[in-house]
């Protein structure tokens, strides 16, 4: 019996059933791809401030308690700094969270005379720096990628697997203005321990400092110098999670930490986690977060992720505002039927329990449509914000579910009320 009236209810009212169907296929779809997007924006949203620079910075450890007290510049120069080895830049990528390393790059400078007798500093750095790994990874390395929003006005970057990178420079346009250089334009150089001819392969707009400084490739600096395998400092930029009062007391002191708590820092992509491993890794160096950045990163993402529930949450209090308002003239359409009902002697219970497994069964096949639509919006959030797929998270499904449900059920609570109160007299009699 149950089921024949459940049938004949979907036969004969399709029509508002399917609109209940189609309204809480909406708040699924909307619901499912904020979530999938949301758990899996974090990465997201890092991998696009990565192109924005570095969130760390490795210096050597006396030249970094140097620059402190003394506020000498990176090439340290003076007071004879110290400096970590370019054959150990490869460490980096050895360390637990190795894959969050997305890109890193060594610096030297040092300042050099130029043919009308002014001076510039002119930094040392990879551009696509080649790297094979004694992991078996290969990659590229250097500013090509830190320094995405470089716009370069002449020429092009320098490509460093060409045989003469070591010849090439990039100038800054303020530089480049002032000694009246050209890309292709041939300069002479000369620093404290060489001096050396080079081309000009392109002009670059960088919007601050390094617009009046010369870029070449590591190995001419350090050929400049004398300081062959010598690296100043190492910027790199890695994906981070948001720091919490964990990663804030680790960052003050990890040995003061409790077993378990260090061993969750630690396996946890804390920026200051990432900054003690590299520490370990690379030796008589000291790893920093660029707090600007990275306290950045975290209140973006935090933001985001607020944004995308408070979506949610309006999305799903309109599907249950819709589901009220269908459900309630659904009943009040079948006012007579239910009236006829509680006159032959059904008991509330029975008749509500009708309507639940009614809106339940149509609950279930919106929720299953909305779900594929959901996974289809979050595709298209993904490529068209990140440029990247969303990957699908399994533990959407039961979250959804119990969204929707809890959704259609406190939807469908005004027209379980309006049966509980009818009466058979009033609506058989005309008086309802």
């Amino acid at each position: 019996m149950l089921f024949k009236m459940i049938r004949g209810v979907l036969r004969h009212q399709w029509s508002k059933m399917l609109l209940v169907a189609f309204t809480i296929a909406l708040g699924a779809s909307l619901a499912t791809g904020m979530l999938n997007v949301m758990m899996d924006v974090g990465d997201k949203v890092n991998q696009e401030l990565k192109t924005y620079g570095a969130n760390i910075v490795v210096k050597p450890k006396d030249s970094s308690l140097l620059s402190d007290i003394y506020e000498i510049g990176e090439g340290g120069e003076e007071l004879g700094a110290s400096y970590l080895q370019e054959q150990d830049l490869g460490k980096i990528k050895t360390i637990f969270w190795a894959f969050n390393i997305v890109d890193f790059t060594p610096f030297l400078d040092t300042v050099t005379t130029l043919p009308d007798g002014s001076t510039a500093k002119t930094v040392g750095t990879w551009f696509n720096h080649h790297l094979s790994l004694p992991t078996g990874e290969e990659l590229d390395a250097g500013v090509v990628g830190m320094r995405s929003w470089w716009d370069i006005t002449e020429g092009r970057w320098l490509n460093e697997p060409d045989e003469n990178a070591g010849e090439e420079i990039m100038v800054g346009t303020v530089l480049a203005q002032q000694q009246g250089w050209h890309a292709g334009d041939t300069v002479h150089l000369t620093a404290s321990q060489g001096e050396k001819d080079v081309v000009i392969a392109g002009i670059f707009d960088a919007g601050g400092d390094e617009d009046q400084q010369i870029f070449g490739i590591l190995d001419l600096v350090q050929e400049l110098t004398g300081r062959e395998d010598k690296v100043a400092s190492i910027e790199v930029s890695a994906i981070t999670t948001p720091d919490n009062d964990l990663a804030r007391r680790a960052a003050k002191n990890p040995q003061a930490l409790s077993s378990r708590d260090y061993e969750t820092w630690y396996c946890t992509a804390y920026v200051s986690a990432i900054c003690y491993q590299i520490q370990e890794a690379i030796p008589n160096c000291v790893a920093a977060a660029v707090r600007q950045v990275a306290e950045s990163e975290g209140t973006i993402l935090e933001k985001t992720q607020l944004l995308m529930i408070l979506i949610t949450a309006l999305s799903l209090l309109g599907a249950a505002l819709g589901i009220s308002n269908l459900v309630t003239a659904s009943v009040m359409e079948r006012a007579q039927e239910i009236g006829l009902l509680k006159a032959i002697g059904a008991r509330d219970r029975s008749i509500t329990g009708v309507f639940i497994i009614e809106i339940l069964i149509t609950a279930l096949i919106g929720g299953v449509v909305g779900y594929f639509m959901g996974f289809g919006f979050a595709q298209l959030i993904g490529h068209s914000v990140f440029g990247a797929a969303v990957e699908m998270k399994l533990k959407v499904i039961p979250i959804v579910a119990a969204l929707i449900a809890l959704v259609t059920m406190a939807g469908s609570l005004p027209a379980i009320r309006m049966v509980l109160r009818l009466r058979p007299a009033e609506v058989l009699h005309g008086g309802h």
